[in-house]
């Protein structure tokens, strides 16, 4: 799994007009699903992403994890993380897991930075969503959880 980490100082994510999802200071968090990726690679991202110290401590360090810093985190469904670029210039999505496995680990991330003690709300699956979000730092990090034959 593929997830590309931006610190904020808020977001939102919109379907048809309507606010699906929102937070304040915290992260936004894009998750892409590959092939053959299982509940394991799930838990194991929201175990990083809910762990990871981005956060400035009193000192200014990044020393503090989102939690820590008393944020949230806004989790956005994204296949084509799972691009692959290397040839040509159009895309290749072979990489990306199919919609209803996708669908199934993005709710165990979900459901796992739960279980982690996240506050956590989230975009809609197959959904053409809005995106909005203001960015503190900037603070961008890609978190990738290899594949179980990687």
């Amino acid at each position: 799994m593929r997830a590309v980490l931006q610190r904020v100082a808020e977001a939102s994510v919109e379907v048809d007009g309507r606010v699906v999802g929102q937070i304040g200071p915290g992260l936004l968090v894009y998750v892409g699903v590959a092939a053959g990726e299982t509940h394991a690679e799930a838990v194991a991202l929201a175990r990083k992403v809910a762990g990871l110290r981005i956060f400035d401590d009193p000192d200014g360090k990044l020393n503090l994890s989102v939690q820590d810093a008393g944020g949230a985190i806004l989790v956005v469904p994204n296949f084509t993380l799972q691009a692959d670029t290397r040839k040509g210039r159009r895309p290749s999505f072979v990489n990306a897991a199919p919609g209803q496995q996708a669908e199934w680990l993005t709710r165990a991330f979900v459901d796992a930075l739960v279980a982690e003690g996240a506050e956590v709300a989230r975009g809609v699956f197959g959904a053409d969503m809005t995106i909005r979000s203001v960015a503190r730092g900037p603070v961008n990090v890609v978190v990738d959880i290899p594949t179980p034959e990687a």
